[in-house]
């Protein structure tokens, strides 16, 4: 078999954290009972006329600018007309021939070193609504996201395998979390993906003919498709068939894809301007303002990370790895100061815990306070770390207050020397060996005697005294 190479291009549909939708002012949020979020407007009623949401434009302009992609001044929209039995106007409104963001870049690290991946454009449109097939026989049709506002970024195909392409998507989700305009929650079709895909000879300079697969809403998924449809067209090739231009439908459970339909082109969509909405006029004031107020992205995050809080590039990495995680982490070393061992806690027990509990990180629901008052807890010596460890499992699953819970369950630090001499020497009465084994000059049988004493006094001993005592005592017999 000669090599062949994979080419993909990807198309990412991102849903908007706005309020209200993209020209009516429905609520956006997800869920509800089954048309409960629609009016005229989003509809299609005859007659209705469609307002632009502002902030769906800056959004769109603030991922333009973080995508290093020129911005288009003066900017329109136009009709698709295509049939959606869920978008009841029959049409949808979108951007053709003036995107708002035009010849943009994002660089990613692969296992070759850094890449740049092209942006070709992103342009903004109103989602469609949702069918819901039936067991009865029927489908029914929800409108509740009909009129979402979504951007589209459609990557240059500058992709290379199901590995590059999620390097791209995981860098782009951080991105826009990071700016703010989109949750990304992929389980619930925040973020979408079409996968544009072609396979040629390896050192040819022509495409291939490329498949489309839509509606791609989890990276395990996509990087599956990616492989699988890889694999489908080169063997057609080698067995001395065509690859047919067309949308196919991955099938996760049967790890295949099937066709679907023919695939369109920009003309068959029958694209001409929307004659209800006016040009979109972006003056260079707007563009700068929309700039001066960019938050700091992951990047630039990780690198003040090592300088202002002199903590590893790969804590660094960890923790800026969610948003959410990395305004835990700030927010908790404002209360506690300790940023060293307030990332030991995100990276360590926290990313433990919600791997076990197969949670995301912006599920979290314990607060900076809770942390912060359980990491000063511990370095002021009131607690021992094992106790720490079972106080935040509780802190992470029941959202307790750590102080209050310490307190009630008498989880406090053992410092009495008295206790601590009892306990001790009820230890080394219970294991005559381990003594002599340190008498003959074999010292780790200390350590096996104090986990001991921990072990009877429940982790609430305190570990420095226990220490001391436990060799004075073994010294002295």
């Amino acid at each position: 078999m000669q090599a062949y190479e994979t080419v993909i291009g990807l198309e990412v549909h991102v849903e908007l954290s706005t309020k209200t939708k993209i020209f009516c002012n429905c609520s956006t949020k997800f869920g509800g009972e089954p048309n409960s979020h629609c009016c005229p407007v989003c509809t299609g009623m005859p007659g209705t006329l469609p307002v632009l949401n502002k902030q769906v434009v800056e959004y769109a302009i603030a991922t333009g600018l973080a995508l290093n992609c020129t911005i288009t001044q003066q900017c329109m929209f136009d009709r698709k007309n295509y049939f959606y039995p869920d978008l009841p106007k029959a049409y949808q409104v979108s951007q053709l021939y003036l995107p708002i963001g035009r010849n943009g870049e994002i660089e990613i690290e692969t296992e070759s070193g850094m890449k740049k991946i092209g942006i070709h454009e992103i342009h903004m449109e109103e989602d469609a609504g949702k069918l819901i097939h039936d067991e009865g026989d029927c489908t029914l049709v929800d409108y509740n996201r009909s009129g979402i506002p979504l951007i589209e970024i459609v990557s240059a195909p500058d992709l290379r395998s199901a590995e590059e392409a999620i390097a791209y998507l995981e860098k782009l989700k951080l991105i826009l979390q990071y700016l703010g305009v989109s949750d990304c929650r992929m389980q619930e079709g925040s973020l979408r993906a079409d996968i544009n895909l072609s396979v040629r000879k390896v050192g040819a300079k022509e495409f291939g003919i490329r498949t489309e697969m839509k509606n791609m809403n989890s990276f395990k998924a996509i990087a599956r498709a990616i492989e699988g449809e890889s694999r489908r067209q080169i063997e057609l090739l080698e067995n001395g068939q065509q690859v047919i231009q067309e949308t196919r439908r991955w099938d996760d459970s049967k790890n295949a894809s099937f066709a679907m339909r023919s695939k369109e082109d920009a003309k068959d969509y029958r694209y001409f301007p929307e004659p209800d909405l006016p040009q979109i006029e972006i003056s260079n004031e707007w563009i700068e303002a929309i700039r001066k107020g960019q938050p700091e992205l992951r990047d630039e995050k990780m690198l003040r990370y090592e300088k202002e809080f002199g903590i590893p590039a790969y804590d660094a990495s960890i923790i800026t790895s969610d948003k959410h995680l990395a305004d835990l982490f700030e927010e908790t070393v404002a209360l506690c100061g300790h940023p060293k061992e307030v990332s030991n806690w995100l990276m360590m027990e926290t990313m433990r815990l919600l791997r076990e509990e197969e949670m995301d990180a912006e599920q979290i629901s314990f607060s900076p306070n809770q942390l912060a008052k359980l990491i000063k807890m511990t370095l002021e010596g009131k607690i021992t770390r094992t106790i720490a460890k079972e106080v935040f499992e509780k802190i992470f699953k029941e959202n307790i207050d750590p102080e209050e819970y310490v307190e009630q369950e008498g989880l406090g630090i053992v410092s009495d020397e008295g206790i601590l001499r009892e306990t001790i020497q009820k230890i080394i009465a219970a294991n005559p060996q381990s003594v002599e084994d340190y008498k003959a000059g074999k010292h780790k049988a200390m350590g096996y005697l104090i986990g001991q004493t921990m072990k009877e006094m429940g982790g609430k001993a305190d570990p420095g005294k226990v220490n001391r005592i436990m060799k004075e005592t073994l010294d002295s017999l």
